[in-house]
């Protein structure tokens, strides 16, 4: 049995645990608290790196894709240009042939001015009346011209293959010129996209260290959570020892008071069935001793 003063301490030493135990669980919620709300901003800063990553992806494949079709695109202008001074090459060859034909057979005029001149000869026998000799003098001027057109046959052929040729390079420069805008365009599109791709990037890993940092302070706000909760634990297991003896005490006045309660009627029992032998008169407690006793 616990004298007063140490009960007095006791029911103290409950109290003051009692308002650290209060004090604790608050501490624990705020805690509690701030460790969901560094969460919440972790989690969304987290799916701005999903994000961002997932766009960084698909530029990656849009820019690799550009950079392949520019790679295929510098083939393509290569072997155009390739063709291009081939055949530059075979036009010089085709021009250093006419000439030397040229100088061969003496020749000044073109073949199409030579069969103009012949075509107008003729004309002018068949619609003209020309005299013998002057019809003669004109036969042997379409005779030698004729000749001549023949000796210029070599010369005609070399013109047409180089006309040609001139017209296949006007047509692959304008095909190479085209080509050569594509990789233009492609390759400022794919520099764009690797622009913001590094752009993004750079944003990705800023995220990631702010990601890292809420990471750290959730974990320091669990070992805050941790060791408060250790130290409520403790404070509980000590208000529960506490209370135990307090529970002791209570109990053990309780039943002292009963053993008090129960003397006191018995005594007044006894006083009223003396009475009753004596004839003495009852008091409503003498009446209440004696039904308590039944």
């Amino acid at each position: 049995m616990l004298t007063p003063e140490e009960t007095k301490e006791l029911i103290k030493q409950v109290n003051e645990l009692k308002q650290q135990i209060k004090e604790l669980r608050t501490g624990l919620n705020q805690l509690n608290d701030q460790k969901e709300e560094y969460f919440s901003k972790k989690n969304k800063v987290s799916e701005q790196i999903k994000k961002l990553i997932h766009e960084t992806i698909k530029l990656r494949k849009e820019r690799n894709n550009l950079t392949s079709q520019v790679k295929k695109n510098k083939e393509e202008r290569k072997k155009l240009n390739t063709d291009i001074q081939d055949k530059i090459k075979q036009i010089k060859e085709k021009h250093k042939e006419r000439k030397e034909v040229e100088q061969k057979h003496n020749i000044k005029e073109k073949p199409s001015y030579i069969k103009a001149s012949i075509e107008r000869l003729e004309m002018q026998i068949e619609t003209s009346a020309l005299s013998f000799d002057k019809e003669k003098k004109i036969m042997k001027q379409i005779k030698d011209l004729k000749k001549k057109y023949k000796e210029l046959q070599a010369v005609s052929d070399v013109w047409e293959k180089t006309s040609e040729l001139s017209k296949n390079i006007d047509t692959e420069r304008k095909t190479a010129d085209k080509v050569h805008k594509e990789i233009q365009d492609r390759a400022k599109k794919s520099q764009e996209k690797h622009e913001i791709i590094i752009t993004e990037s750079k944003k990705i890993d800023e995220l990631k260290l702010e990601e890292d940092n809420f990471n750290k302070q959730i974990s320091a706000k669990k070992e805050e959570i941790s060791k408060i909760s250790t130290e409520l634990e403790g404070k509980l297991r000590e208000l529960s020892t506490l209370n135990s003896k307090l529970n002791i005490q209570n109990k053990e006045k309780k039943k002292k008071r009963e053993n008090a309660t129960k003397k006191k009627l018995s005594e007044r029992k006894k006083e009223a069935e003396e009475k009753i032998k004596k004839g003495g008169k009852l008091t409503t407690e003498d009446l209440l001793a004696l039904q308590s006793g039944e």
